[in-house]
């Protein structure tokens, strides 16, 4: 990701997400200024039902104090209850915009960055930090501000009262200033790293729900349990680190403004005794410095609220700020109608600056045929299968499908063109139904069903308690391995694909039900440029021709005669496809 940007502009980059709110945030502080204008009133107006009404002993005027005080007090509850309630409408605002901001540009990240990034590090992001900024920008600003306009308002009273007796309290500020500067320096890295390691508990624990059966299958829940103790007590110390920081200066910026209070009790009583002051006057002025305290004790509060928010924000930015390296470009255009020819001229493919994975592969699939790529692990089987949606784009070379590079393709028009079926599919926690026409969500109940017959699914589904409607667990959690593939299958062949791609489509099914797919795809394959990723030398028969990788090079092609008498890298995946058949067979024959 990228590094790390000055606090302060990543600060004032936090408040461009205020910026569709400008205007309830100006009446939030209209409210705020007029609430905090009351409450000045009402400390002037007991200033003066000192002097006017309880020293001259005159009812009728305290009478009319004590209902001004009540119509002030009434006043300023309706502007407090107006403000709080603007304030929270914006913060939730804010969090509502940042939050599908980012899950937006989550989505349109390429797989690249998610083969870079932790799961647990990206739903922190999205939940912990994202809490702390909507914290700042909807309440902690407006308080910020607030107390601003309390501090200057009030010292402006002061000085109107007696301008000698207000410098008292102004001689603490530069103090107070450097202590507050020194802890906004100090506060910001700490807070970074508690939220940065509240991340990696994230992901431990995210990892270990998630992986729940492999961790009860291999009995490491003690271990598990103690990596994430170990994660914990990081966020512990560096949390411990942080709150030695605030009970340094906390307390230190809430002293301080307690000597300009003694120092101003000391030289209004003398005023009093000398008759330079009245009662009521050193009674408000002692209240407006008590008004004036709480704003700058908060002060320090507020500096570190700024600076978890702006912690969070930078977290926040960096995945903001990642590029899409996978997007339409600028004039891209819809796929053209065609066949489904697939070429693949001079691509060369690495991920990162590492080995290529494929080197110079020229391999042309013309319309209509069924091709199985196959290799030694490594050999670049999946990677070439995933450059023609354009999952990733080659690094050197092109990929056409029907003559257009996939690159001046816009990428929705390429992959709705493209039914895809992985090694290990991924259901939602959603219906049968929903699943299989994820894709297509304009399917008709007719559409979902037969693309279901064609993957040997619809039996099994009529069986479940709701049929199409049955809600399937977390991941299709609550169905084998086997059923899960045939609802991916169906998903695929919902969209009426111009190009199938299968990549080790059949691993995860038994024999029996595998002979059963293989009969819906010799019925979805008809027509169709179909790419079979394989491992299985019955799924290899499904395939009009071989294509042999090796070391990301096309090492041979042809059809399994040709190749059996030309490759020897066939000839040893196809014996050792043997013996494992052979193996199995006398395993099952023995049961």
């Amino acid at each position: 990701m990228a590094t790390a940007v000055p606090y302060r502009r990543t600060f004032f980059r936090l408040l461009g997400f205020l910026r569709p709110y400008k205007w309830s945030l100006l009446l939030s502080i209209v409210l705020a200024v007029a609430a905090q204008g009351a409450s000045i009133a009402l400390i002037r107006v007991t200033g003066r039902v000192i002097d006017e009404a309880i020293v001259p002993r005159d009812r009728d005027v305290l009478r009319l104090f004590i209902a001004l005080i009540l119509g002030l007090g009434l006043l300023k509850a309706l502007l407090m209850v107006g403000r709080r309630f603007i304030s929270g409408r914006q913060a939730l605002g804010v969090e509502y915009d940042m939050r599908n901001g980012l899950y937006s540009h989550l989505l349109r990240l390429s797989f690249g960055f998610y083969d870079r990034h932790q799961t647990g590090q990206l739903m922190s992001r999205a939940t912990v930090d994202l809490q702390a900024v909507r914290f700042f920008l909807g309440y902690g600003l407006i308080f910020f501000f607030q107390h601003v306009l309390t501090i200057v308002g009030v010292t402006a009273i002061m000085f109107w009262i007696e301008w000698r007796l207000a410098l008292v309290p102004l001689a603490i500020t530069p103090l107070l200033v450097a202590l507050a500067y020194r802890y906004s320096r100090v506060s910001h890295p700490v807070l970074r790293e508690v939220q940065q390691k509240m991340a990696d508990v994230t992901t431990v624990a995210e990892e270990n729900i998630v992986g729940v059966h492999v961790v009860k299958a291999f009995a490491q829940e003690p271990q598990e349990q103690r990596k994430f103790q170990d994660r914990s007590e990081s966020v512990f110390d560096q949390s411990v680190l942080a709150n030695r920081q605030r009970a340094t200066y906390v307390p230190l910026l809430s002293f301080v403004p307690l000597l300009a209070q003694a120092a101003v009790l000391l030289a209004g009583g003398w005023m009093v005794v000398h008759e330079r002051l009245t009662i009521g006057e050193f009674f408000e002025f002692n209240i407006f410095v008590t008004m004036l305290i709480m704003p700058l004790r908060m002060l320090g509060m507020w500096i570190g609220q700024a600076q978890r928010a702006t912690a969070s924000g930078e977290r926040i930015f960096e995945i903001l700020d990642e590029p899409e390296a996978i997007a339409s470009r600028p004039g891209a255009g819809e796929l053209p109608a065609g066949e489904g020819r697939v070429r693949f001229d001079g691509v060369s493919f690495a991920y990162g600056a590492g080995q290529p994975v494929l080197d110079g592969v020229d391999l042309e699939i013309e319309p209509g045929r069924n091709v199985a790529v196959i290799g030694h692990t490594g050999s670049g089987k999946t990677t070439l299968a995933s450059l023609v949606p354009r999952f990733y784009d080659v690094t050197a070379g092109r990929v056409t499908i029907d003559g257009v590079d996939v690159r001046d393709v816009r990428l929705e028009s390429l992959r709705r063109a493209i039914g895809i079926v992985a090694q290990d599919p991924f259901l939602f926690s959603a219906t049968v139904r929903e699943n299989i026409a994820f894709g297509a969500p304009e399917a008709t109940d007719a559409d979902v069903a037969r693309a279901a017959r064609l993957a040997q699914a619809h039996e099994f589904v009529a069986e479940l308690p709701d049929g199409y409607e049955t809600v399937i667990g977390e991941r299709g959690i609550t169905l084998s391995g086997g059923q899960r593939q045939r609802i991916a299958i169906a998903r695929a062949l919902i969209m009426n694909p111009r190009i199938l791609i299968l990549d080790d489509a059949t691993a995860s099914v038994d024999a029996t039900t595998e002979a059963r797919i293989r009969l819906g795809f010799r019925e979805a394959m008809r027509g169709r440029t179909t790419l079979i990723i394989a491992h299985r030398l019955s799924t290899i028969a499904l395939a009009d021709e071989i294509v042999v990788l090796d070391a990301g090079r096309v090492a041979a092609r042809g059809t399994h005669e040709e190749l059996l008498a030309t490759s020897d890298v066939y000839r040893e995946i196809y014996e050792h496809g043997l013996l494992e058949r052979e193996f199995a067979e006398r395993v099952e024959a023995r049961a």
